[in-house]
C-alpha cells in the first residue's frame, strides 16, 4: 500500500488532479466561515446549541457547520441532491423524461441542465423560507438573530444563499472534471469529516481527565474499526446472476457465445433511505421549536433520538425506503428485455417475463439484507452515546457517506496508477468502489 502512495507522485496528471481537488475543497471550507450579512452570529450559535435533535442539526452535520454559522454555504449542496432525486423519481412517472434518459450523452446533458434549474428554484424557495423563519427568532439571552428584518434582509439572504449553492454546484463539477472523484460527493465528505477532529479531541480530553476509562476508549476504537470494515464489506457485496449469450452468425462472423454475470448490489439504494427516514422523523422536533403546544411537545419527546419508539420507526422507515428506492431505480423488466434483445439468458430460466420475475425475486431477498445492514449502522450512534457516553456522533448516514466516497475515490486513484503501469494500493487484486 505504501508503494501505491509513493507511485502517486510519479504520475504528473494524477498529482495535478489531487492538488486541484485539495485546493477546491479548501475553498469550500473557507467559504463555510464567511457569514451571511444581517445575522447576529453569536445569537444564532446559541440558538443552534438547542437544535441537536432536529432537522437543522442533521443539515448542519452534512454542511460541516455552515448552517450553525449561517454562512454563504448554509444551504450547501443539498438543493442539488434534492433536485437530482426529484428528477430521478419523475423519470419513472413522466414518459418524456424516461425517453430523454435513454438518449445517451445528449439526454444526460439535458437532464443535468434540468437538475441545475431545479437546484436554483429549490435554493430560492429554501432561502426565502429560512429568511422569513429567522425574523423574530430570539437567540441566546433573548437577542434577535436578525439585525434588521424586512424585505431588504430577505432578498439579500435569498441572493446570498442561492449564489452560494450555485457556486458549490460549479465547484463540484470542476472537481469531477479536473480533479479526482465525484465532486458533489467529496463536498459532502469534506463537510462531515471536518467534525471528526473535534470529536477525537473531546474523547482524548475525557480519557485524560479520567471521565472515560482507557479500556472503554480502546473498546470504542475497536468497534469503530470493526464497523468501518463491515461497511466496506457490504458496500462492495453483490449477488452475481450468471448470464449466457447465444451465438449469432452474421455473414462470416460469429458473435456472442460468452458467459458473464449480472451483479445485483446488496445495498442498491445507498444512503437515500436513512436520509429520507431521518428527515421525516426529525420534522416533528423541528416543528416543536416554532409551535409551542403541548401536543407538538409530546410528539417531539416521543420521537426524540434515543427513544425506543424513535429507533423502531427509524428502522421501519429505512426498510421501507430501501425497497421503494430500489424499485424506482432498478427495473427488472427492462433488464430482462435488454438481455433478451441481445441474445442473453439466465441458464435454466426462460427469457423475458420469467427472467424478470427471477431477478425481482433475488433482488427482493438481498434488499432485505441490505436494509437490515443500513438499519444497524444508523442505530449504532444512539447505542454508543447512551451506553458508552461517546462524546461525538459516530455511525449513521454520515459514516456510510464517508466510507463510500473514500472507497470510490481510492478506486479512481488506483485506476489511474494501473493505467500507467504502476502498482496500485494492493499487490493482489484491485480496490473496488461501490459502482459495479
Amino acid at each position: 500500500m505504501l508503494t501505491g502512495f509513493q507511485n502517486i507522485t510519479r504520475v504528473p496528471e494524477l498529482k495535478k488532479r489531487l492538488l486541484v481537488t485539495a485546493l477546491l475543497l479548501t475553498v469550500y471550507r473557507i467559504g463555510v466561515y464567511i457569514p451571511t450579512p444581517g445575522i447576529d452570529t453569536a445569537a444564532l450559535q446559541a440558538l443552534f446549541a438547542q437544535q441537536t435533535g432536529t432537522l437543522f442539526g442533521l443539515i448542519d452535520m452534512f454542511s460541516g457547520g455552515a448552517v450553525s454559522r449561517f454562512s454563504i454555504f448554509t444551504l450547501g449542496i443539498m438543493p442539488y441532491i434534492s433536485a437530482s432525486i426529484i428528477l430521478q423519481l419523475l423519470t419513472v412517472v413522466i414518459p418524456q423524461l424516461e425517453k430523454l434518459s435513454k438518449e445517451g450523452e445528449l439526454g444526460r446533458r439535458k437532464i443535468t441542465q434540468y437538475t441545475r434549474y431545479g437546484t436554483i428554484v429549490l435554493s430560492v424557495i429554501q432561502g426565502m423560507g429560512i429568511a422569513v423563519g429567522l425574523e423574530g427568532v430570539a437567540g441566546g439571552g433573548g437577542a434577535s438573530v436578525v439585525y434588521n428584518a424586512g424585505w431588504a434582509f430577505r432578498l439579500m439572504t435569498v441572493i446570498t444563499l442561492t449564489s452560494g449553492t450555485a457556486f458549490l454546484m460549479w465547484l463540484g463539477e470542476q472537481i469531477t472534471e479536473r480533479g479526482i472523484g465525484n465532486g458533489i460527493s467529496l463536498i459532502i465528505f469534506a463537510g462531515i469529516v471536518a467534525r471528526f477532529p473535534s470529536g477525537l479531541v473531546r474523547t482524548f480530553t475525557l480519557i485524560r481527565t479520567g471521565e472515560m476509562n482507557l479500556f472503554t476508549g480502546l473498546f470504542i476504537l475497536a468497534i469503530m474499526v470493526l464497523v468501518i470494515g463491515i461497511i466496506i464489506y457490504f458496500e462492495r457485496a453483490h449477488r452475481r446472476i450468471p448470464v449466457q449469450y447465444a451465438r449469432r452468425i452474421v455473414g462470416r462472423r460469429v458473435y456472442g457465445g460468452q458467459s458473464t454475470h449480472l451483479p445485483l448490489k446488496v445495498n442498491t439504494a445507498g444512503v437515500i433511505p436513512p436520509i429520507f427516514a431521518s428527515s421525516i422523523l426529525l420534522f416533528p422536533a423541528t416543528l416543536a421549536q416554532f409551535i409551542k403546544h403541548p401536543i407538538t411537545k409530546r410528539i417531539s419527546d416521543t420521537l426524540a433520538p434515543g427513544n425506543v419508539s424513535y429507533e423502531l420507526l427509524y428502522v421501519a422507515f429505512i426498510i421501507f425506503f430501501c425497497y421503494f428506492y430500489t424499485a424506482v431505480t432498478f427495473n427488472p423488466v427492462d433488464v430482462a428485455d435488454n438481455m433478451k434483445k441481445y441474445g442473453g439468458f439466465v441458464p435454466g430460466i426462460r427469457p423475458g417475463k420469467k427472467t424478470a420475475e427471477y431477478i425481482d425475486r433475488i433482488l427482493t431477498r438481498i434488499t432485505l439484507g441490505g436494509a437490515l445492514y443500513v438499519s444497524v449502522i444508523c442505530v449504532l450512534p444512539s447505542i454508543l452515546i447512551s451506553r458508552f457516553n461517546v462524546p461525538f456522533y459516530f455511525g449513521g448516514t454520515g459514516l456510510l457517506i464517508v466510507v463510500g466516497v473514500a472507497m470510490d475515490t481510492i478506486q479512481q486513484i488506483e485506476t489511474h496508477l494501473i493505467t500507467r503501469h504502476y502498482e496500485g494500493f494492493l499487490k493482489k487484486g484491485q480496490i473496488k468502489g461501490r459502482r459495479m
